[in-house]
């Protein structure tokens, strides 16, 4: 974990976080709308969540994939990726931000996605912290509204005063996402430590280098969900 110490840490370019990039400084133009620093965060909260699809395949092990710049041009991303986002559109739109990271229990994810990953814990879940009014504040974008909606699930609306990270609980009252252990902020992505944990504790997933692991976790989620109503919720 670093030391954080100095705001301007958070407004400059990283390497992943690369805010200075042509197309980040445009999505932050286009989507960060409002006339206040608070207004903006928040509407580009809602164009990160909905803007890319959640997706936890297709994750490739490479430096430049994780890069905001890189991400940005693509439709969907796992939490990683759309925290990388984020912070990135943040920090374009002068609003200091950082990352973090988690490890959450997932009790609401797929049969599959559970099957590779052998796992229903999920290390290094994705966190963007912004800095508003001296205030510092968790908001995670990782579930598009689409995918809450297949999943039963409510999704997370960050309005500008409050934290926005995952639900403990669904609609229905089971159990969604538990927070396990928190590793810390980020002025930039921990690639090392990250892509070595992934390795570590997903063998399955990420068996051979450059390995991508195909699938549409909608779908699955969407399918899934129908077999609970069918059964009575179960």
């Amino acid at each position: 974990m670093e030391n954080q110490t100095n705001i301007n840490d958070y407004i400059k370019p990283g390497f992943y976080v690369d805010c200075a990039s042509p197309n980040v400084l445009e999505f932050a133009r286009t989507h960060g709308k409002g006339n206040t620093l608070r207004e903006k965060a928040v509407s580009l909260f809602f164009a990160v969540r909905d803007g890319f699809r959640y997706d936890p395949y297709n994750i490739i092990l490479k430096p430049d994939e994780f890069k905001a710049s890189v991400r940005i041009t693509k439709s969907s991303g796992f939490c990683i990726h759309k925290a990388i986002i984020l912070t990135a559109v943040l920090r374009a739109a002068g609003i200091p931000a950082r990352l973090a990271f988690a490890d959450v229990k997932n009790h609401l994810n797929t049969k599959r996605l559970r099957e590779l990953v052998q796992t229903d814990v999920f290390y290094y879940h994705g966190i963007t912290e912004l800095f508003l009014d001296g205030q510092w504040f968790k908001v995670t974008p990782a579930f598009n509204i689409e995918l809450c909606e297949k999943f039963g699930v409510k999704p997370l609306d960050f309005d500008g005063v409050t934290d926005c990270i995952l639900h403990q609980y669904d609609i229905k009252g089971n159990k969604h996402m538990e927070y396990l252990k928190f590793h810390g902020s980020y002025a930039d992505f921990p690639y090392e430590l990250v892509y070595r944990d992934f390795l570590r504790f997903y063998p399955a997933m990420f068996a051979m280098e450059g390995a991508t692991n195909k699938g549409d976790f909608e779908q699955e989620a969407a399918e899934e969900n129908k077999r609970r109503l069918v059964n009575g919720g179960i």
